[in-house]
């Protein structure tokens, strides 16, 4: 017997077996699963008298709450594509994706109300609007009310039935640069499958308790709405990340697990209320989203007294596609444990990753020869949306192509030493800014490092680091420059450092370095997409 496969079957399942227990949490909002599952109906059943029919696209703009998770759920009972739009995005390309999705309803918060009034005349498909989190209004533009059209819906409309598990379930649109951005479509068997494969690695159980601390419109915050329901956890949702409200929530909602990326595990380790809050109940804390210092590691684990693993993954992979999980027969400790702990990692089950040079050959697992890292499996996108040319681009004969630069060690653990356009040419020789940056890291004054390649007239780019130290400590230029030459070769050491405030970051405190880049080049010179 083939039963489509799709996230849905996980909803059905925790309100069939955990129908009393709290499944989500969010501020003064407490919901169990049976309460969940018929806010959920009566948003499908809104959609469908709203006109909404299969294939169409909604909309959401708007931070982590109950409501944008019944969403992940709702829209695409209706057979609908659900698309969670980046509120870090500007309003141009809120327009753009609108437009080029052809999304037929926008829900969205009230503090994006001024933001979608400016773009709202271009939009070309969009017919009507809804407030998540307000009374409907008529000024400047007419607005539903979220909280009204659920009242008004019996969630008794049938259940439009899934066909294809291939139907397109959900569309992220990646953050544009130099070219726009591109909708990842992703299906109802891939979410289905990822959850699975992440819910058996990381080991989730019913006891449970996520806690969102990433948005889930980002890659590495969507794959827990599946996963967490899929077992029967519950999730916590968190509207703003701030260091304090994660530790009140940590103690007072008995959360077991939740991700970061590495600038907010800084901030919570940063953070003096930590050292009073109860962490008894975490079991594990997963770091993604860009390369991971093995010192960062170490400090959480012994903060948090918990398990740490780091991972890594794509818009186009739903998101997980590897996890640093300690291979049970490797004794490592000290050092060497947390350097390990800290590297990219094992592929996922159901996954196949490999790591080519440009002839597509697999390269030597010595850990020290580069190539791309390329994935297939059950989770890989199935294209962009309405692009066919990039959709080629990136998948080529079975493989997605992911622009990330690796090596391999003896034990298959792998490890990216950068992306392709971060990878730094000092006069033919390649230079790995995540490594550079991890020798930063190293240094007990310097709380967040950032590397890109500038312009050179004798070498045609070289090193620059943008350094920002912590609270109360003093360290200078040639202070980092010798600290670096303990550890790197000379040719890798920056030619310069620049000491900041901040770096730029997006939405979920990842550092932006095309915007450290776009002083120095221009587009034609040093394209970053």
């Amino acid at each position: 017997m083939n039963v489509p496969l799709s996230p849905l079957m996980f909803l059905r399942r925790a309100t069939k077996l955990y129908p009393n227990k709290t499944g989500v949490v969010c501020g003064e909002h407490r919901f169990t699963y049976s309460q969940f599952s018929e806010r959920v109906r009566r948003l499908s059943t809104f959609l469908q008298m709203a006109g909404i029919r299969k294939g169409d696209v909604v909309a959401f703009l708007s931070r982590n709450c109950h409501r944008l998770l019944e969403a992940y759920y709702g829209v695409i009972e209706c057979g609908a594509v659900l698309l969670p739009l980046n509120i870090r995005l500007t309003p141009e390309d809120f327009q753009y994706a609108l437009n080029h999705s052809g999304a037929r309803l926008l829900f969205f918060e009230d503090d994006f109300l001024d933001s979608v009034d400016r773009f709202r005349s271009d939009l070309s498909t969009v017919k009507e609007f809804v407030l998540l989190d307000r009374a409907p209004i008529s000024e400047p533009f007419p607005c539903l009310s979220y909280e009204d059209c659920l009242a008004a819906a019996e969630a008794s409309l049938a259940q439009v039935p899934l066909e294809d598990e291939n139907d397109v379930a959900e569309l992220f649109y990646t953050s544009g640069t130099s070219d726009r951005p591109k909708g990842v479509m992703l299906t109802h068997r891939n979410l289905y499958l990822h959850a699975l494969n992440v819910a058996l690695f990381l080991q989730t159980q019913d006891v449970d308790v996520q806690l969102h601390t990433i948005p889930l419109f980002h890659a590495n915050g969507w794959g827990a709405t599946h996963s967490i329901t899929c077992m029967g956890g519950t999730h916590v949702m968190l509207k703003r990340f701030d260091p304090r409200r994660v530790f009140q929530l940590i103690e007072s909602e008995k959360i077991t697990t939740f991700n970061l990326v590495p600038t907010m595990a800084t901030s919570l380790l940063q953070e003096n209320h930590a050292l009073q809050a109860d962490f008894s109940g975490l079991r594990l804390i997963h770091l993604g989203g860009s390369a991971v210092p093995w010192t960062l590691v170490e400090a959480l684990e012994k903060r948090f007294g918990c398990a740490v693993t780091c991972g890594y993954g794509l818009s186009e992979t739903s998101p997980v596609l590897t996890v640093a999980h300690p291979k049970s027969h490797l004794k490592d400790a000290g050092e060497t444990r947390y350097r390990r702990l800290a590297m990219t990692g094992l592929e996922l089950p159901g996954t196949e990753v490999r790591v080519v040079d440009e002839e597509g050959r697999e390269v030597a697992p010595d850990a020290r020869a580069v190539g791309e890292i390329i994935a297939r499996g059950n989770t890989v996108m199935k294209g962009y949306w309405n692009d066919p040319v990039e959709t080629a681009k990136a998948l080529r004969k079975g493989w997605l192509y992911t622009g990330d630069m690796a090596v391999v060690d003896s034990e298959g653990y792998i490890l990216i030493v950068d992306r392709k356009k971060d990878l730094i040419i000092r006069g033919g020789e390649n230079i790995s800014s995540v490594e550079v940056e991890k020798a930063l890291y190293a240094h007990p004054a310097v709380l967040e490092a950032a590397v890109i390649a500038v312009p050179d007239p004798k070498w045609g780019e070289v090193p620059k680091a943008f350094v920002v130290l912590k609270p109360e400590t003093e360290c200078t230029s040639e202070e980092l420059r010798r600290h670096c030459r303990k550890t790197l070769a000379a040719y890798k050491i920056p030619d310069s450092f620049e000491l900041v405030a901040s770096l730029p970051k997006g939405g979920t405190g990842k550092i932006l370095k095309r915007l450290l880049r776009a002083p120095y080049w221009s587009q034609s010179e040093k394209q970053v997409h």
